[in-house]
């Protein structure tokens, strides 16, 4: 049986269930924090009183579904407002009863592009051209539109760009790196679809999902300049080993796929805000733990690296904690975001292939690092309620995570090896399920020493 994200009230948390219970309460804090109805309020009622001509909204993300409808939610009846945004599949909420709806909501795959995820791009950038100095563009970006909006240069295919993206992912390539190589193997990535958007001034709202918060990896950065080359995007290629079409290593070398630098002039006149960010959500959850009455740390919102070794690291901090309390005092929860990488291991012919995303391997690395340490417990989880390309957020780790595994013939050092999360954590019953959360301001990880 899993373990179901459901509302709860903060309380000061003094044993198993209580802790676990804590804990789900502060990742719900945190995917709330970073909702677009309630992060997207101020930026649109300012936006909406400057303006008197066309608006057309173009947006991609796993939030772009959420971020169109609070947009329609706030936007005047009597401006008009049209466009289109693109989703994961499955991430389209529920339609509000009495708001009209004024954006056109498609979805395509996540995090392996498909032909959906094509068609949006082209339609995208068909409605981008023709725009008038008087036209409004509002762009909503979120974390996942990387892979919801592609359009492949030219000399690539889809296939091509599905088999670069499945072998970059593997690769354990961080998300600057597969995102710089995304924008130069792209035409609507990079700052391009703003460059198509031109003259008319384009405004972004964006929630990030990256490792500070860097607006030209939000996404890809469709409608920011990019300070990254193609000699880059080839370096990072090579570096993983991940194979190209002869023509477009060519353009690469040469230069031909290059993106619009932040000073070119199609950038001029317009403006971007980051409406949502992990530090916001984790500062929200600090907040919370507070008002429980629990000493809460915030670590870091921008940590990257494998998830096995972050995972080992939080372990030996805990440990410090609950042994020595140092350098923090007992009770206390340490809160960090960011996005970690799994490298997946190779297999040998007919093995059980490995279920599982980042949280669920940050919790494997923890709780074989932990060894049943008394008192700590912990939850990682993605706050857009999908860890990889599994039905679960996350998972939790307590004092008797190992010993039950045991009991049941479970080896945390096999499920590793097989980067097998999921397996593991859903035979203990404690997978967190939360469903798609419709925002996505990356890893949200919690531990409680008590």
């Amino acid at each position: 049986m899993t373990q179901t994200l459901v509302p709860q009230q903060p309380v000061r948390p003094t044993d198993a269930a209580s802790a676990a219970h804590f804990l789900r309460h502060l990742f719900q804090v945190a995917v709330q924090r970073a909702q677009p109805a309630h992060c997207m309020a101020d930026a649109v009622r300012a936006l909406a009183a400057g303006h008197q001509g066309r608006t057309l909204v173009l947006g991609a993300g796993k939030a772009a579904g959420a971020m169109a409808q609070a947009l329609e939610r706030q936007w005047p009846a009597d401006q008009p407002l049209t466009g289109l945004v693109v989703t994961r599949y499955g991430h389209t909420p529920p339609r509000e009863a009495g708001v009209p709806q004024r954006i056109e909501v498609l979805e395509a795959a996540h995090p392996v592009p498909d032909a959906s995820g094509l068609a949006a791009a082209e339609r995208m950038l068909a409605m981008a051209h023709g725009l008038s100095a008087n036209d409004l563009v509002l762009c909503l970006i979120s974390g996942g539109g990387s892979a919801l909006l592609t359009l492949p240069a030219d000399g690539l295919t889809l296939a091509d760009k599905q088999r670069i993206n499945q072998q970059l992912l593997a690769s354990g390539a961080g998300i600057g790196e597969m995102n710089t190589v995304r924008k130069h193997l792209s035409r609507i990535k990079g700052g391009r679809l703003a460059a198509a958007c031109a003259p008319a001034r384009v405004v972004t709202l964006a929630i990030s999902d990256v490792p500070g918060d860097d607006p030209s990896t939000i996404a890809s950065g469709p409608t920011v300049g990019d300070t990254t080359t193609c000699a880059d995007a080839l370096a990072i290629l090579q570096r993983h080993r991940i194979d190209l079409p002869d023509a477009v290593r060519q353009a690469l070398q040469s230069g031909a796929l290059e993106t619009p630098d932040p000073a070119d002039r199609v950038f001029q006149g317009h403006r971007l805000m980051v409406v949502a960010t992990p530090r916001q959500s984790l500062q929200a959850a600090a907040e919370a733990a507070r008002a429980a009455g629990v000493a809460a740390h915030v670590l870091s919102d921008d940590l990257e690296g494998e998830s096995r070794e972050v995972g080992k690291v939080h372990a030996a901090l805990a440990r410090a904690v609950a042994q020595h309390g140092q350098p923090f005092a007992r009770p206390c929860v340490l809160l960090s975001g960011g996005e970690t990488t799994v490298t997946l291991r190779p297999q040998p012919p007919g093995a059980t292939k490995g279920r599982g995303g980042r949280a669920g391997e940050f919790c494997l690395g923890l709780a074989q690092a932990l060894q049943g340490q008394v008192g700590v417990y912990a939850l990682a989880a993605d706050t857009d309620g999908i860890d990889g390309v599994e039905d679960n957020a996350g998972a939790c780790v307590a004092p008797d995570t190992l010993a039950r595994a045991a009991a049941l013939g479970l080896s945390v050092n096999d499920h590793l090896d097989r980067n097998d999360a999921y397996r593991f954590f859903a035979a203990l019953g404690d997978l967190v399920v939360t469903g798609p959360t419709h925002t996505n301001v990356n890893d949200f990880r919690a531990l409680l020493i008590l």
